[in-house]
């Protein structure tokens, strides 16, 4: 009991790490919470230092997630609930990140962080590493073709959920991975309320193929 409490406290406490904030912080002296959607996640981090400081962020906002693997079966290797719980907890570390508490304005306080995108596919990966083949791909393709960094986001936890559910039935792999898809979708949706709002209603920014057909239909 005692080693799965503490892989869970270590596992939010990686995941909470704002690589993000501490990257941008280094390349360029900003402070990526003023910057666009204030995330420290490696699409916020792209925005505000470029593409090098968010393919760093990214990495290792993944790695976190990865790590919680290490973590949990260093302590408990043979406990599966915990991998899932460690998992989940990194996402909610980086979303909500001790390190990034702040004072609302209109009182009480807040825990800053990012979306969860990277840090889900480093847990998935945790749980079964091959995962990352799939989803890494797949993941590239709604960036490109749909044109939303939020929905790439929320395609790693469908695409986590669908491939446990696949190998649950196909493969016996533990049912409990199924769980960390599922909880792992809630987590991103919550986070990107705000962004499924706006594309709701046609403000929210596009990339991919979705950025270049905006730019051009805007050109002409």
């Amino acid at each position: 009991m005692i080693n799965s409490i503490v892989a869970l406290i270590i596992s939010y406490l990686l995941g909470a790490i704002p690589f993000g904030l501490i990257v941008v912080k280094v390349f360029t002296g900003k402070d990526i919470r003023t910057v666009a959607s204030g995330r420290t996640g490696g699409t916020n981090a792209m925005r505000a230092a470029g593409l090098f400081a968010g393919l760093l962020t990214g990495v290792l906002d993944v790695l976190k997630g990865v790590a919680t693997g290490w973590v949990a079966g260093w302590l408990a290797p043979e406990n599966i609930w915990l991998r899932v719980a460690a998992a989940i907890l990194a996402i909610i570390g980086h979303n909500y990140s001790i390190f990034l508490i702040e004072k609302r304005e209109q009182g009480g306080f807040r825990l800053r962080g990012g979306a969860g995108g990277a840090t889900a596919l480093g847990g998935a990966i945790a749980l079964w590493p091959e995962s990352g083949l799939i989803i890494l791909p797949l993941g590239f393709l709604v960036y490109i073709l749909v044109g939303y960094a939020s929905v790439t986001t929320i395609s790693v936890a469908v695409f986590a959920t669908l491939i446990f559910a696949v190998r649950t039935f196909f493969a016996n792999s533990p049912w409990q991975y199924i769980l960390y898809g599922i909880v792992t979708y809630g987590i991103v949706i919550i986070a990107l309320k705000p962004n499924l709002q706006r594309i709701k209603e046609g403000t929210e920014r596009a990339v991919g193929l979705r950025a270049k057909v905006q730019k051009q239909e805007s050109n002409r």
